[in-house]
């Protein structure tokens, strides 16, 4: 009894850890678009600095799964725990890397006149930025159908990945002086695109941690 208090307390030490690594990547993802918008380096730059926490985070709770397993021998559900918190880690901390990356546009194009107002992209962002916290509720709650619902949303982000995409594509061709400042927002876009990918991919980690069955919920 005494060794599997231990265990469940050592798991819920990870679950914190993990819901405090993925509210960084949620505000990550918020500076780094608003960094974008309002042209602030110093928020971008922000972003770029607080990765370090985000990647140290995933070594933490890397580190502390692999102990467990080695020293508990855990099967069934509590592997399937383990496991999941494993990949969810890694998942949030591939966010934060498309988060710096947009702070990185930032902090290239802050000297320039924007070619556009933002309007769709940010729009994309705030979406994807639900889905983070949503996917992150739906985690805490064991909601299998909420992150089902979680991963339908990334419908929209590829329609506006596409909308975007044809925008600035239309641009680049009137105006050859606007190509190198309409890729980065196409960057931009295509970082946020991959972020809705890496939430339903917990989307599926949770649906596994409450049936015990892997799906494809990019169908």
């Amino acid at each position: 009894m005494v060794a599997r208090r231990v265990f469940e307390d050592r798991l819920t030490e990870l679950h914190e850890t993990l819901m405090s690594m993925g509210l960084l990547v949620e505000e990550a993802i918020y500076k780094s678009v608003t960094s974008l918008v309002n042209k602030n380096s110093e928020l971008a730059l922000e972003v770029v600095l607080d990765d370090e926490r985000i990647n140290e985070y995933e070594v933490e709770i890397e580190k502390k799964c692999f102990e467990l397993i080695a020293l508990q021998q855990p099967v069934g559900t509590d592997l399937r725990r383990i496991a999941t918190m494993l990949k969810v880690a890694t998942d949030l901390e591939r966010m934060g890397d498309h988060a710096v990356s947009i702070a990185k546009s930032t902090i290239r194009l802050k000297d320039e006149t924007y070619l556009k107002p933002l309007i769709d992209i940010p729009k994309m962002a705030e979406i994807v930025k639900e889905m983070v916290r949503e996917v992150l509720d739906a985690y805490i709650s064991l909601d299998r159908d909420g992150a089902v619902a979680v991963s339908k949303k990334d419908d929209e982000i590829d329609k506006y990945l596409s909308m975007i995409f044809m925008e600035l594509i239309e641009i680049m061709q009137q105006d050859s002086t606007k190509v190198n400042q309409a890729l980065h927002f196409l960057l931009v876009a295509q970082h946020l695109e991959r972020i809705g990918d890496y939430v339903t991919n917990v989307c599926e980690w949770i649906v596994y941690l409450k049936t015990g069955s892997l799906v494809d919920l990019n169908k």
